[in-house]
């Protein structure tokens, strides 16, 4: 049988300082990059959620004759941007900085907005998609010139894939809601 080993007074007060120490990955970045780079990069994974779940309400509420093309075509793009929520967070906590914790972190932050309207035409979800995209873009090429100033390589090296990546979801937004 086991029995419980009590812990002195110095390991507890230990450990306790280790529950409240804060989180600092090691890095070789100052540390004025890091707090400007994650800064932006929370602003990024603001905007990315905000994205996704836009995409996504369109992709629920989408209808019309090409309803199917269109359904498939916003749930590969939510998917995308989801998946990038992930990396972006990831790519914080990696600079030693701490990410969005709650929604209203998340909404503070936000730079795109939402739409909560009844109905909107599936022409116009496209549309604003592609609008939103394109402001996205721009926000992270801003971050990426930032990355490279601070000579934060895996950051700036990310951005690129990311922009790509949105440069696409605009062009197939754009050609998909082109008038015949």
């Amino acid at each position: 049988m086991m029995t419980a080993r009590k812990l002195s007074g110095t390991k507890i007060n230990d450990l306790r300082a280790r529950r409240r120490a804060p989180l600092r990955t090691p890095t070789v970045l100052k540390p004025e990059a890091v707090a400007e780079i994650a800064g932006a990069m929370n602003g990024l994974l603001a905007d990315v959620y905000t994205l996704y779940f836009k995409t996504k309400n369109f992709h629920w509420h989408i209808s019309g004759p090409h309803f199917r093309e269109y359904h498939l075509l916003l749930d590969e793009q939510a998917t995308e941007l989801l998946d990038m929520a992930d990396i972006v967070a990831e790519r914080v906590r990696k600079l030693g900085a701490g990410t969005l914790k709650s929604l209203s972190q998340l909404i503070q932050q936000q730079r795109l907005l939402e739409n909560e309207a009844d109905f909107v035409d599936p022409t116009d979800m496209l549309a604003e998609l592609r609008d939103d995209n394109l402001a996205f873009i721009k926000s992270m090429r801003e971050i990426h010139e930032l990355a490279v100033a601070k000579g934060d390589m895996a950051t700036a090296s990310l951005i690129e894939v990311w922009v790509d990546e949105a440069e696409r979801r605009v062009w197939f937004l754009f050609e998909t809601g082109r008038a015949a």
